[in-house]
C-alpha cells in the first residue's frame, strides 16, 4: 500500500499523540471507540467470560458465523495474561496488532473485529469481513461467442484472483491503495514487473495519490479524475468488465487499476483504434478477424457521416445525387413539411429516446420497448408526411453502426458526435461536413492516455503496429508487444520459432 487518505475530516478535532494511543481500562476503551464511530447503533461490544476480554466491532460488517467459531469459541472459556497468548487460540487466517486508535478504528471499518484485554498497550485486529456481493456472472456488455464468458464482479480479492488465475506469474504484481478520505475505497494497481513500463507505473502512482476527494464509488469515477484531459468527449482510458481483455493488455505491457465494489476495470495507456478491436478478434483466424475490424470502421464511418453526408445533399449539393434516386427522394418528401436538418435532427432525438427509455425500463419491458417503439413511430412518422422513408433507413443504419462498436463508452461518444454534423451540413453542406472532420481530427491528435499518443500507431507512425491495428496480421508477425505502452520486454514470444513453424 503506497499511500492512505486522511480518515477524518477536518472539522473533527485534532488528536494528539496520547489521546491517540489504546485506553489502559475497558471503560475508556468503549467510550473512546463509540465516540469515534459517533455512537453508531450498529456498534457491538461482547463482554467474553471472566478473562477480562472485550471485543469491539461494527456488526454489520463482520461475517457473524466466523465470529462465534473462530473468535467466541476458542477463548470464552480461557484466561489470559497478555494480548500475546490471545493470539495462539484464534484460527482466523489474518491478525494484527495495533497500538493507535486510529488505526482500530479504521480497521473496524474494514470489517475486523477488535480484541482487547485491559491494562494491555496493544489490541488485536482480526479480519472476518462479511463477503457482500454477487456471484461470478456472464459478461452482460461485451458479449462473444468465441472465447471466455465470465465477467468480474464486485469484490476486489475476487477480481484479482480471476486475473491471478489466467496470468500465474510472480512477476505479476497487485499494489494497494486506498481512495476517499469518507469512503475510504481500496483498490489495486495490476502490472507485470518486467514487460510494462517502470514510468507510466510511477505517473498513475502518481496521478492517484495527488486525488484529493470525499469518495469514490465506482472505478468510472476514478477513471475521470486519472486521464490525461478530462474535457475531451472521447474515452482516453479503456473500461472492460472483461478479465481475459485485462489479462491479454497486461501481457502487452498495459496497467490495469481496479476499485473495490466496481465490475469495471480500468486498463491504460489505450488508443483510439483500440476500442474498436475486440477479443474475439484474436479467436478466430487471422482473415476473420481483419473483416470484423474493418466493418466496424466502416460502420463507425456510417454513424457519424451518414446523416450528415443526407442533409448536405439535400440542402445544398443536389448535383451529386443520381438522377433516378433524386426522383426517389423528391416524392418521398414531398409531404413533408421540415428543412432536412429539422428533420434529422428530430428523427435522431426520437430514436435517442427510444434508446434511454429500453435502457432504463426492466429488461423485458425495454427490449419490447425498442422494438415497438421504433416500428411504431417509424411507420405513423412515414404515414403522417412527418419525415421520409430514406431518413428512416438512413437513421436505422447509423444507429447500428454505432452498436457495432465493442466500448459501449465509445458508442456513446458515436451517437452524440452526429448531432453537432447535422447541424454543420445544414448550415454548410459538405464544408461544414469537412469543418468538423478536420476539427475532430485534430482535437484526436491533441490527446495522450497516460502520455502516449491517442493516435498511436498512426500518429506518429509506427509502421511496426500496423500489423495489428486495423487489420490483424498472422500471429507469427505480430511478436513484439505494441510500442503505445512502451514495454521493457518487446517481444512477445520467439519469433525465429515461430517462423520456422511457418
Amino acid at each position: 500500500m503506497f499511500f492512505i487518505k486522511k480518515l477524518f475530516s477536518p472539522k473533527d478535532e485534532v488528536v494528539t499523540k496520547d489521546q491517540d494511543l489504546i485506553p489502559d481500562t475497558k471503560e475508556k476503551m468503549s467510550a473512546e471507540f463509540r465516540k469515534r464511530l459517533h455512537y453508531s447503533t450498529d456498534i457491538l461490544e461482547n463482554q467474553v467470560g471472566s478473562s477480562g476480554i472485550t471485543i469491539f466491532s461494527i456488526s454489520t460488517l463482520i461475517d457473524k458465523t466466523m465470529f462465534h467459531q473462530d473468535i467466541i469459541d476458542p477463548i470464552k472459556n480461557l484466561s489470559f495474561d497478555s494480548i500475546q497468548n490471545v493470539m495462539e487460540h484464534l484460527s482466523v487466517g489474518e491478525i494484527k496488532q495495533a497500538n493507535q486508535m486510529e488505526k482500530v478504528i479504521k480497521s473496524a471499518l474494514d470489517g475486523d473485529v477488535i480484541i482487547y484485554l485491559a491494562g494491555e498497550t496493544s489490541v488485536l485486529l482480526a479480519k472476518i469481513p462479511s463477503r457482500v456481493g454477487r456471484s461470478l456472472t456472464f459478461a452482460e456488455n461485451e458479449t462473444h461467442v468465441i472465447g471466455p464468458q465470465i465477467a468480474f464482479n464486485e469484490s476486489l480479492i475476487t477480481n484479482i484472483a480471476l486475473i491471478r488465475n489466467y496470468i500465474k506469474d510472480p512477476d505479476l504484481c497487485v499494489e494497494d491503495f486506498v481512495i476517499g478520505s469518507r469512503t475510504n475505497k481500496s483498490g489495486s494497481i495490476l502490472y507485470l514487473s518486467g514487460i510494462a513500463s517502470e514510468q507510466m507505473v510511477n505517473t498513475l502512482r502518481q496521478r492517484i495519490d495527488a486525488i484529493k476527494i470525499d469518495g469514490i464509488l465506482d472505478s468510472s469515477v476514478l477513471l475521470q479524475l486519472i486521464e490525461d484531459k478530462s474535457l475531451s468527449l472521447f474515452p482516453l482510458m479503456l473500461l472492460t468488465e472483461r478479465p481475459d481483455r485485462v489479462c491479454d493488455l497486461l501481457l502487452k505491457g498495459k496497467l490495469a487499476v481496479l476499485v473495490d465494489g466496481s465490475s469495471l476495470a480500468i486498463v491504460c495507456p489505450h488508443s483510439f483504434m483500440e476500442f474498436f478491436q475486440a477479443m474475439e478478434d484474436s479467436n478466430v483466424n487471422w482473415q476473420i478477424g481483419t473483416f470484423y475490424r474493418l466493418l466496424r470502421l466502416i460502420a463507425l464511418f456510417f454513424s457519424v457521416f451518414l446523416t450528415a453526408i443526407y442533409v448536405a445533399c439535400l440542402t445544398f449539393h443536389y448535383e451529386v445525387i443520381p438522377q433516378t434516386l433524386l426522383v426517389t427522394l423528391s416524392e418521398s418528401r414531398a409531404r413533408v413539411p421540415f428543412p432536412p436538418i429539422i428533420e434529422a435532427l428530430l428523427l435522431e432525438f426520437f430514436l435517442e429516446l427510444l434508446r434511454e427509455a429500453g435502457a432504463r425500463l426492466p429488461t423485458k419491458v425495454g427490449q419490447t420497448m425498442g422494438i415497438v417503439g421504433g416500428i411504431v413511430i417509424g411507420t405513423a412518422a412515414v404515414d403522417a408526411g412527418f419525415t421520409s422513408n430514406i431518413l428512416i433507413i438512413i437513421i436505422a443504419l447509423a444507429a447500428l453502426g454505432s452498436f457495432v462498436t465493442p466500448s459501449y463508452f465509445m458508442g456513446n461518444v458515436i451517437r452524440v458526435l452526429r448531432f453537432p454534423l447535422i447541424i454543420l451540413a445544414g448550415f454548410w453542406g459538405f464544408y461544414g461536413i469537412m469543418y468538423g472532420f478536420c476539427f475532430l481530427l485534430l482535437h484526436l491528435l491533441r490527446q495522450s492516455s497516460l502520455g502516449s499518443p491517442y493516435l498511436a500507431p498512426f500518429y506518429p507512425p509506427r509502421f511496426a503496429d500496423w500489423k495489428d491495428s486495423i487489420i490483424r496480421l498472422p500471429l507469427s508477425f505480430t511478436y513484439k508487444r505494441p510500442d503505445l505502452s512502451r514495454p521493457e520486454n518487446e517481444n512477445q514470444y520467439d519469433p525465429i520459432k515461430a517462423k520456422e513453424k511457418n
